[in-house]
């Protein structure tokens, strides 16, 4: 049996386009639109999830979907650095916010560490290999980088070189404990069907 799990960044919002750690902001007006006329791309899933975040639930929204709330799919937390735009972490704590970018271990900010990430999101996708049907996810960007280091066995030290930009689909299929991946395909691209 091949289990398919396709993961959808969320639409554009203010916190996204400033490079602010999440804040539980909105999604943007043209964002949500964009989303909405995009709705009809989507292919059909026996299961919809979403992050818990809030761009991730309005994002759902927008396309019509009734996402269920996934905990283990939630966004990587920042900690105190949450709602603060790089820039002012980095002029703030710039020894910190280089151990962060460059040991996955490393969780300055009191959250959680981008390896505890992977390791969240690796387990909910060894879960996710036993299920049937497609499963369609609203997930934040970084666990789409999570996903996609879990799913290729790449080192956790290559998270922030994975760029996701908003309302593209990963996805991911596989069997037996092996991935395959189809890497950011922009909302409104046709996805192929499953065999």
């Amino acid at each position: 049996m091949t289990s398919r799990v396709l993961l959808l960044s969320p639409a554009m919002s203010a916190s996204l386009r400033q490079a602010r750690f999440d804040d539980g902001g909105s999604i943007d007006c043209s964002a949500a639109a964009r989303a909405r006329s995009a709705a009809a791309a989507l292919p059909s899933a026996a299961r919809v999830l979403a992050s818990p975040g809030v761009r991730c639930r309005e994002t759902a929204a927008a396309l019509g979907l009734d996402g269920v709330p996934e905990p283990e799919l939630a966004g990587l937390d920042v900690g105190r650095w949450r709602g603060r735009t790089l820039e002012e972490v980095g002029a703030a704590e710039p020894e910190a916010v280089g151990r962060w970018l460059s040991d996955p271990e490393c969780a300055p900010h009191g959250g959680e560490s981008v390896r505890d990430l992977c390791r969240r999101v690796a387990r909910w996708l060894a879960g996710a290999q036993d299920l049937t049907g497609r499963t369609l996810a609203v997930v934040e960007p970084e666990v789409v980088r999570a996903a996609v280091v879990d799913a290729l066995d790449l080192p956790a030290a290559l998270f922030w070189r994975l760029d996701v930009l908003p309302l593209t689909l990963t996805e991911l299929s596989g069997r037996a404990g092996r991935w395959n991946l189809r890497l950011g395909c922009p909302l409104g691209t046709p996805t192929p069907e499953a065999d």
